[in-house]
């Protein structure tokens, strides 16, 4: 640009249009150095978190896979010796009478029968219990007392074929056991149901249900109303789906009412599907000092009805019988020790049909007191309604059922409270709580105080 010519005054306002261009020149480099420098700053805070990202990713994989192997580990150990539980009340689910009879060898092959069919229902059932799983069997028995009924029931000659039964039963298997509980009623579902004054537990059941090594039980209980009390604590799929049901007898009334929240099973050739008859004795005789008048019966008359099928043993209430066979004509051909209805009588007559309902005499059972008793002269419980929240709310306060019922708690000092005053409610729930458990004295108890259950 040539500057001949040009005035200062033109000179200086160029010179000034400069400066502003400069200056905004000036600010323009200082902003992008000032952004530059934002940039910078903010790419080494995210530098940052992407590096503890990356650190904490590592070490959320590095701890996933160690869970992982430890969840493997876990599972494998669990899976490890799997077993399902057969759980049977032997005082009342028994077997067939062929099996019985056959002594030893017809208890292994009831025990083959068994494992056969429990095998057979977990392959077809329960696919989720792995193929090895090994089958674990207790039952529960009164060992003499059920030889007795056996015998006398005419189902075995002999009282110990029961006992060779069950020894054959132990030793087909390495992991089926019988276990004999000893004279006393319902001694065989004591042990498999822990009772208390106060609560009934099943500590042998729960502890089954709750090892994760038993993958499945199956209960043989359909002949006892009392095992509802154990069963209805559980109503949560993910246990009842872990509960199988086995069927002998017909399920009694609160089984069966309760028996579509679990799988049931009824194995073939197995156990008796019908109660044992103790009094099942086709022949009678009556003492000479009766009046003597012979009774005869045409061709064209109908004796008199047998025995019902409701007949039961007073010392043996769940055992179940078989049908009454016709009345031999020569009553040598009977058991010779079974007992007949005056089996003190030193001579007697034949009657061609026994009575319809044969009715012990009350006034010996009831011994004078007001005791109710059925037809059969064994004793129960009138019904009652309760409250089942005010009769659990009542369980738990742990209160002594023989001093609020009975008056005379023997012990001192006792584990259960005396001290709380009750309600006319709570006194009610109480005796529902005692009556859950069981008398051991059974249906021949004539004690008028008795707060306990009678079956």
């Amino acid at each position: 640009m040539a500057l001949e010519g040009v005035s200062d005054q033109e000179l200086r306002r160029h010179f000034e249009m400069l400066k502003g261009v400069e200056h905004h020149k000036n600010e323009l480099i200082l902003e992008l150095l000032s952004r530059v420098d934002r940039l910078d700053e903010s790419y080494q805070q995210m530098a940052l978190d992407h590096q503890r990202e990356t650190q904490f990713n590592r070490e959320g994989q590095l701890r996933e896979r160690k869970l992982q192997d430890e969840l493997r580990k876990i599972k494998a150990f669990m899976n490890r010796d799997p077993f399902v539980l057969v759980l049977i009340d032997g005082d009342g689910m028994i077997f067939e009478d062929s099996l019985i009879r056959e002594g030893e060898l017809g208890g292994k092959e009831a025990a083959a029968v068994l494992w056969n069919g429990i095998k057979d229902h977990v392959h077809d059932t329960l696919p989720d219990i792995p193929s090895d799983c090994r089958i674990v069997t207790r039952i529960y028995a009164n060992m003499k007392g059920l030889s007795e009924v056996c015998w006398k029931a005419g189902l075995v000659d002999k009282p110990t074929l029961i006992e060779q039964f069950y020894r054959g039963f132990t030793g087909s298997k390495i992991l089926f056991d019988f276990i004999d509980v000893g004279p006393g009623k319902d001694r065989a579902d004591e042990k498999i149901n822990v009772r208390s004054q106060s609560d009934i537990e099943t500590e042998l059941f729960k502890l089954h249900l709750g090892d994760f090594h038993c993958h499945h039980i199956f209960f043989g209980c359909s002949h006892d109303n009392g095992y509802a009390r154990l069963l209805e604590q559980y109503t949560e799929p993910m246990i009842t789906d872990r509960i199988t049901l086995l069927e002998g007898v017909p399920f009694e009334k609160e089984l069966n009412a309760m028996k579509a929240k679990y799988t049931t099973v009824k194995l073939p050739n197995l156990f008796r599907s019908t109660k044992i008859n103790a009094y099942n004795q086709p022949v009678y005789h009556v003492s000479q000092s009766l009046p003597q008048q012979p009774i005869q019966v045409s061709s064209n008359e109908t004796a008199s009805p047998p025995i019902p099928n409701g007949y039961q043993s007073p010392y043996q209430p769940i055992i179940g019988m078989s049908t009454p066979s016709p009345a031999p004509s020569n009553p040598s051909t009977m058991n010779p020790k079974a007992p007949t209805w005056a089996s003190a009588a030193t001579s007697a007559v034949q009657v061609v049909s026994p009575p319809a309902t044969p009715t012990p005499a009350l006034s010996s059972l009831a011994s004078g007191t007001d005791i109710p008793r059925n037809r059969y002269g064994q004793r129960i419980d009138p019904p009652t309604v309760y409250d089942k929240e005010e009769v659990d709310r009542v369980r738990k306060m742990k209160l002594c059922n023989v001093h609020f019922l009975r008056g005379d708690c023997g012990y001192d000092p006792c584990t259960h409270s005396h001290n709380k005053k009750l309600s006319k409610s709570e006194m009610a729930a109480l005796k529902t709580v005692a009556r859950m458990v069981p008398c051991r004295q059974g249906s021949a108890c004539d004690d008028p105080k008795c707060m306990y259950g009678h079956r």
